[in-house]
C-alpha cells in the first residue's frame, strides 16, 4: 500500500487508535496510521511503542459480574486484537486482567506493523485527511496540534483538557427519606435530589475533607486548579463556609417539609435518561477513593451508597460528545469523522479499546458503502455508546463503564450481585445476537501469531 492513499486513517496509536486500525483493516479496507511516537514524545510516555499503558497494567475486573468484566466478555466476542493479546501477555492478579506492560505494547506494536493492510506512519498528523474517512484517536495526552484540529471541529467550548470529575452513586443505593426533589428557586422541573445538611453535620463534614489524604498531583497537571474545577478539599481549606457559599449553597432550595432554608445541601442530579445514576453536583477532589468513601458515607442518605464512580481531578484531553457524536462515535456535521478512546468521554483501557472497535468497524463500513452499526442498549458498549452521545450536554463528564449505563431489569431483584449477573446474561444474549445480524460473527478467534 503507498502512503497517503488509504481508504481510512487513524490519528493515535493508543489502544482506541490501534484497535480501530486492525478492525477496520480485518474488514478489508486499507489504513494508514498515524502515531507521532517516538518523534515527538507526551508528558507521560516512555516509549514508541503502540497501546502503552501509561497509568496501571491492570484491565480491572474479569468477572462477569463486574462492569469491566462485562466489557471484556462483549469485546472477546466481537474479536477484539488488543483484547486477545491481553490476555496472552497476562501476569497473576487474583480476579483481574493484568498484562506485561512490555510485552502487552510490544505484541500491539508488531502485530500492527505486519499487517499488509495497515501502514504504520511515525509522525505527527496536525490535519484531518482529505479523500479519506478519518477516526480520531490522540488520547486524553493530545498534542497542541491535534487540540487545534479538535477545536475546529467540535468549536473550544466543547472542548475541554482536564477532568473535573464528581462522585457518580448508584440509585437504589440512596435512601431518600431524609431528601427532596427540587430544582434552585423552583426553575424547570424538579429532578435534583437535594440532602439538607444543619451546620453541626456541615462543620463535620468539611473538617472531614481537611483531615483527609489527597492522591499526588502529577508535575504537568499542578497548574489546572482554575475556580471551575477547584477541588472540593482544597475550597474546604479557603473557610469554613466557603463549601456552603459554593457548591452546597442552599439558596433557593428552601426544604418543602419545613419551608426553611437548610444551613447547606448536597445535590444530586441525574446523569442519565433513565434515572439509574446520580452525580453529586460540584463535588470534583483529589482525595484517595478509599476516603471519599468512608466520608462521603457519612452523609445523611448514604450511608450505603454505592459508588458508580469515584472523584478526580487529572489531565484529560476530551470533548463535549453528546449533540456532537452520533452513537456509532460518527461526528454528526462532519461525515466520514469518527472519534474513538477517551476523547470521546469513555474512560478506562476497556472503554478504549470498545470505542476503537466500534470506530474501525464503522469507519470500514462508511468505506464500503454500508449503514453504520450500533450495539444494543443492553450491552455494556451499548451502555457506553448511548452516554456519549446522549448524555445532558451542560453538565457532560466522562464515565468509565459500570452497570448504571445499562436499562433497569424488568422486575426487581433483591441483590446487587444478582442484579449484576442478569443484566451481564442478557447483555451477552444480545451482543451474540448483534454481531450475527450485522455481519461480525462471534467468538472470532484473532491471529497474533
Amino acid at each position: 500500500m503507498s502512503r497517503g492513499k488509504a481508504d481510512v486513517v487513524v490519528i493515535g496509536g493508543g489502544l482506541a487508535g490501534s484497535e480501530a486500525a486492525w478492525q477496520a483493516a480485518r474488514l478489508g479496507v486499507t489504513v494508514d496510521l498515524y502515531e507521532m511516537r517516538p518523534t515527538r514524545m507526551t508528558e507521560a510516555h516512555q516509549t514508541g511503542f503502540l497501546g502503552e499503558l501509561v497509568c496501571s497494567n491492570s484491565f480491572k475486573s474479569d468477572s462477569i459480574g463486574n462492569a469491566n468484566g462485562l466489557l471484556k466478555l462483549e469485546l472477546k466476542m466481537s474479536g477484539s486484537l488488543l483484547m486477545e493479546i491481553a490476555r496472552n501477555t497476562r501476569v497473576p492478579a487474583g480476579n483481574a486482567l493484568c498484562v506485561n506492560r512490555t510485552s502487552f505494547a510490544s505484541e500491539v506494536t508488531r502485530v500492527i506493523e505486519e499487517n499488509p493492510a495497515i501502514t504504520l506512519i511515525r509522525e505527527e498528523k496536525t490535519a484531518l485527511a482529505d479523500g479519506a474517512v478519518n477516526v480520531l484517536a490522540p488520547g486524553p495526552l493530545a498534542s497542541p496540534a491535534m487540540a487545534g484540529v479538535l477545536e475546529g471541529l467540535v468549536g473550544s467550548p466543547n472542548l475541554f483538557f482536564y477532568d473535573a470529575v464528581s462522585p457518580i452513586i448508584d440509585a437504589d443505593s440512596i435512601d431518600t427519606s431524609n431528601a427532596y426533589m427540587s430544582s434552585r428557586y423552583g426553575k424547570g422541573e424538579a429532578t435534583y435530589l437535594n440532602i439538607p445538611l444543619g451546620r453541626d453535620r456541615y462543620m463535620e463534614f468539611v473538617e472531614g475533607l481537611r483531615a483527609a489524604e489527597k492522591v499526588t498531583v502529577h508535575g504537568f497537571e499542578k497548574r489546572m486548579f482554575f475556580s471551575a474545577c477547584m477541588p472540593i478539599e482544597e475550597q474546604a481549606e479557603m473557610g469554613d463556609d466557603t463549601l456552603a457559599h459554593g457548591c452546597m449553597k442552599p439558596v433557593g432550595l428552601a426544604d418543602p417539609r419545613t419551608g426553611k432554608l437548610p444551613y447547606a445541601v448536597v445535590q444530586l442530579r441525574p446523569e442519565n435518561l433513565d434515572g439509574t445514576m446520580y452525580g453529586m453536583v460540584g463535588f470534583q477532589t483529589r482525595l484517595k477513593h478509599g476516603e471519599q468513601k468512608l466520608l462521603l458515607r457519612k452523609l445523611p442518605g448514604l450511608e450505603n451508597a454505592r459508588f458508580l464512580r469515584l472523584g478526580s481531578i487529572h489531565r484529560n484531553t476530551y470533548i463535549r460528545s453528546p449533540g456532537i457524536l452520533s452513537n456509532s462515535l460518527e461526528h454528526r456535521d462532519r461525515p466520514g469523522v469518527f472519534t474513538a478512546g477517551q476523547i470521546t468521554g469513555a474512560e478506562g483501557y476497556g472503554a478504549a479499546v470498545g470505542t476503537g472497535f466500534i470506530a474501525g468497524v464503522n469507519a470500514a463500513f462508511k468505506v464500503l458503502g454500508k449503514q453504520p452499526v450500533v450495539p444494543p442498549r443492553t450491552t455494556l458498549i451499548g451502555g457506553l455508546l448511548r452516554y456519549a452521545s446522549h448524555a445532558p450536554a451542560s453538565d457532560f463528564q466522562p464515565m468509565n463503564p459500570n452497570f448504571g449505563l445499562m436499562p433497569q431489569l424488568a422486575a426487581r431483584v433483591r441483590t446487587k450481585q444478582e442484579r449484576h449477573l442478569l443484566r451481564a446474561e442478557r447483555s451477552v444474549v444480545a451482543m451474540k445476537a448483534w454481531l450475527e445480524e450485522v455481519g461480525l460473527g462471534t467468538g472470532t478467534k484473532v491471529a497474533v501469531t
